[in-house]
């Protein structure tokens, strides 16, 4: 990843660019920008946007979580769980002029470090469009639990940190 091309934290003045950019990427698994916009009220430690010489490449929503089922798909979640066991890559996507510079690499070194500075042992996502070749290159295991609200294909993943 070059210099001018960075992960900076998310402000609430990006959500519009995240949903497009979201809709770009995600087809069928898109959200709506409430979705974003509450993850960044809610957790704006765990919400960034990479950006190259002020254009918006891609973001990366992480938070923690609670128990074996993601948040669902497109659904607000209201409060983060009072009593969170693990952290929870909700979202990265990178639009196609950022992929292969290292970002991806970049964003899970990220939530790595965002997961031990919160004292979490796991992290724990939901893979889809057949993103978990990716994510197994990144240290992730497929998990036992379905991600029913993200349809037949997609696969819950667990990394052990």
């Amino acid at each position: 990843m070059s210099a001018a091309t960075q992960w900076r934290p998310m402000g609430q003045g990006n959500v519009d660019a995240v949903a497009n950019m979201s809709d770009q990427v995600h087809g069928s698994y898109t959200e709506r920008p409430a979705i974003y916009a509450e993850r960044l009220r809610l957790y704006p430690a765990g919400c960034f946007l990479l950006e190259r010489d002020g254009q918006a490449l891609g973001y990366l929503v992480t938070h923690p979580w609670a128990g074996d089922r993601p948040p669902a798909l497109d659904q607000l979640i209201g409060v983060l769980p009072d009593e969170p066991d693990r952290y929870y890559l909700h979202d990265l996507a990178l639009l196609p002029e950022a992929r292969g510079t290292g970002a991806a690499a970049a964003a899970v070194d990220l939530t790595v470090a965002q997961a031990r500075a919160a004292g979490f042992d796991r992290i724990t996502l939901t893979a889809v469009n057949g993103a978990d070749a990716f994510w197994r290159r990144q240290g992730f295991v497929d998990a036992l639990v379905a991600a029913s609200s993200y349809g037949a294909d997609s696969v819950s993943m667990v990394r052990l940190l």
